[in-house]
């Protein structure tokens, strides 16, 4: 790749850019090029044996003794002669029968015969018997060469043929040559940008960032001062907030180069395989300064060292050697900034992160309101959206907690739905049921329930809802539903009126609650218990371990944590590791998770045994119209009817209570039922 006033040979980008899109054509193009080759080589061959084979048909001379050439030349038989060295080819006048080592040889009209002595009493007798002689060099039987060599010729062709198909990767080989080789995917500013104004939310990483592609468009004007270079920036973030995106931004911004692999590109089962690779992509961005180098999922080669069975001298741990000696290597000319991104910062070694090497780290967090709206905004510019309906203020408050691809996919999932129903464009229904899809999962109206499932399903999740409903300071109610949905068959869903940070005691335990509602209902109405509230059961024992281990809500316990966090999980930490509470406080632990269970199951109970008739008639209204809203569950509370038209103009009622309030979300709840 050259370098041409600190900018790369488009052309040549181009190329490599091209080849690396066609990967697939590559092999078919070779394939092609072999059997042309092949063609050619075989119709030269022919060609040059059919031409010797006629050359020299004619001119064939026949092999005599000299004893016979004497009596042919006293015969005066011999009208021409060519001699070259010793060897004398003469051409009679009249075909002749010359008697050979095979026998007769009819029609003879040209002979050869060696004379070892030619002096001028020869060359008197040849005037004597009227020959016409003349003497010639010998000539280089060029056709003769070119057949003994060519068997050579084609093997040499082969092998030069193999050898660049396994350079090049073609035949699935992926280059046996070129393991070393870096497979960094360029970007060169002459290709579709990405700026900033395509990355919605993450204002707080923008402006982090901004400092690097300062940096990129006036180096000078920093080192100038005396500043030393950023070596390189992380961006930590859950799955899905746009890492990746940004750092695109980012080369899109600054007009330079861009190169992107994956971590897990640089680890072979071949040793030094991926110390190579980390070398040759450095020294790429070394020619092609300045530069980005952005390295997606560091943690699968920058995970911690020294935490194998065998010393932990791996390939993955030489890999990692090479990647801190090489961003220790740049001087403060070279205008190189590395940027990675993962999702498991706790992971990494913490030489990696020290500075000098990732000098700062920057946080992609899901987006709150604001982000989510820009991000809905960005989005919705590649569909057709009907204006008039389609709010997407409401949109984003009601989607707290999806990230930047849960978003694109709600997005793109009502488009889906409105071409999948011949619509012109795309409306709200389209997207509250994308939404919904996203969220909750999708409906599995194929899933077939017997009317006791039904029913037990109804009262399990009129239960919750009615928690919920009732419970202080607890979520609003967002969707009530008996339709199975993704692992579900049925779910109750809370959406948060404002975004939370942090949780109260009384919030969490108004939580538990409602988790243990669908139990407590079933207990209630049925006298008997299912195994539709295990999945409720399992998140509400984690949250009172929570409580006791890690939050310090236990009044028994107090204020202390028990147990390490998760940390990254290496067999041989694993091994070395213990439990930093004794078998007492591990008791005491038990005790107090079992006491917060127990507190929140009576205290769902007490709930559903004094609003009994109002359970009844939740249940009732989910059994007939199988989804109900918040506005629904408000009315059954406050014992008015809910009316739903049908389709054919008929209208059906039932007796409800509800309180109309605002959208908000809360973990989402689902009941799945075996």
């Amino acid at each position: 790749m050259t370098k041409q006033n600190g900018k790369i040979d488009n052309s040549k980008s181009k190329m490599q850019n091209k080849d690396s899109k066609n990967n697939n054509n590559s092999e078919f193009q070779w394939k092609r090029a072999g059997k042309t080759s092949f063609i050619w080589v075989f119709i030269l061959i022919t060609a040059i044996f059919l031409s010797g084979l006629f050359t020299s048909a004619d001119q064939k001379a026949l092999e005599i003794q000299y004893y016979q050439y004497r009596v042919l030349l006293e015969d005066k038989l011999i009208s021409k002669a060519t001699i070259v060295e010793d060897v004398f080819t003469g051409e009679l006048e009249t075909p002749q029968t010359i008697l050979s080592e095979v026998g007769p040889i009819e029609n003879v009209k040209k002979f050869k015969v060696i004379i070892p002595f030619i002096d001028r009493e020869i060359m008197t007798e040849w005037d004597a018997y009227g020959v016409d002689y003349s003497f010639k060099q010998e000539s280089i039987d060029w056709t003769g060469y070119f057949l003994n060599m060519l068997p050579w010729l084609l093997i040499i062709a082969v092998w030069i043929f193999i050898l660049r198909r396994m350079q090049s990767g073609a035949g699935g080989m992926k280059g046996i040559f070129n393991f070393g080789k870096s497979r960094a995917k360029i970007w060169t500013p002459d290709m579709e940008k990405i700026t900033f104004n395509d990355v919605a939310g993450c204002v707080e990483a923008k402006e982090e960032l901004k400092e690097v592609i300062d940096f990129l468009k006036q180096p000078k004007l920093f080192q100038k001062l005396g500043a030393k270079i950023p070596r390189g920036a992380l961006l930590v973030g859950p799955p899905g907030t746009g890492k990746t995106l940004l750092a695109r931004a980012v080369a899109g911004e600054a007009d330079a180069p861009f190169f992107s692999l994956s971590g897990a590109d640089f680890v072979e089962m071949f040793v030094g395989v991926g110390a190579s690779r980390v070398r040759d992509l450095f020294e790429q961005g070394k020619t092609n300064s300045p530069c980005i180098i952005f390295i997606d999922e560091l943690d699968a080669v920058g995970r911690q060292r020294g935490a194998g069975l065998g010393g932990g001298h791996d390939e993955r741990e030489q890999t990692l050697n090479a990647l801190l000696v090489e961003m220790d290597g740049f001087n403060s000319e070279q205008s190189v900034i590395i940027l990675a991104a993962t999702n498991r910062p706790d992971v990494l070694d913490p030489a990696l992160l020290r500075p000098g090497r990732f000098d700062r780290q920057i946080i992609v967090d899901a987006p709150d309101y604001n982000g989510r709206l820009g991000i809905l905004k960005v989005h919705t510019k590649k569909i057709i959206v009907n204006k008039r309906n389609v709010k997407l203020e409401v949109l984003a408050k009601g989607t707290p907690g999806l990230v930047g691809a849960d978003l694109a996919n709600m997005v793109n999932e009502a488009a889906l739905l409105a071409a999948r129903k011949k619509k012109k464009s795309v409306d709200m229904e389209d997207f509250d049921e994308a939404k919904d899809k996203v969220m909750i999962g999708i409906q599995r109206k194929s899933v077939l329930l017997s009317d006791e499932e039904k029913k037990i399903t109804a009262y399990h999740e009129s239960g919750h809802a009615l928690v919920a409903s009732l419970t202080r300071g607890a979520d609003p109610i967002h969707k009530v539903t008996i339709i199975p949905r993704g692992r579900a068959l049925g779910v109750t869903t809370q959406l948060p009126i404002d975004e939370k940070h942090t949780y109260s005691k009384e919030y969490i335990e108004g939580r538990l609650a409602i988790l243990l509602g669908g139990r407590a209902a079933e207990t209630l109405i049925f006298s008997e218990l299912t195994t539709g509230a295990g999945n409720d059961i399992e998140q509400a024992t984690g949250i009172a371990r929570k409580m006791v281990c890690e939050w310090g809500m236990s009044n028994n316990l107090g204020p202390m944590t028990f147990g390490k966090k998760n940390e990254e999980i290496f067999l041989g930490r694993e091994i070395q590791s213990h439990r930093d509470y004794s078998e007492t406080t591990a008791k005491l632990i038990d005790d107090e998770v079992v006491k917060i269970i127990r507190k929140a199951e009576k205290s769902a109970d007490t709930i559903l045994r004094k609003n009994e008739k109002i359970l009844h008639a939740m249940a009732k209204a989910l059994l007939k119209h199988e989804t109900i809203d918040q506005n629904d569950v408000q009315k059954l509370i406050d014992g008015k009817t809910i009316r739903r038209r049908k389709l054919n103009g008929s209208a059906k009622t039932i007796k409800t209570n509800s309180e109309n309030k605002a959208t908000k979300k809360s973990p989402v709840k689902k009941s799945p039922k075996s």
